[in-house]
């Protein structure tokens, strides 16, 4: 997608990665912090998980050479 509108992958990082989270929650990412969607059941546990993993990607547009 980002192709069809002129951008490039520059690079990826794991700067936002979270081995701890499984990804199998009962609310997906809004289990994690800092939703808590289940309140109180096992808030500890997801606690301990902490934010859900991320990935971060950079992407530049090419300046065209067309004037």
């Amino acid at each position: 997608m980002q192709k069809k509108h002129g951008f490039e992958l520059v690079a990826t990082s794991e700067v936002n990665a979270n081995p701890k989270d499984t990804a199998d929650h009962p609310k997906g990412v809004w289990t994690l912090p800092p939703n808590l969607r289940l309140k109180d059941v096992d808030r500890e546990k997801y606690l301990d998980i902490g934010e859900s993993d991320r990935m971060t990607l950079l992407f530049r547009k090419p300046v065209s050479s067309k004037s």
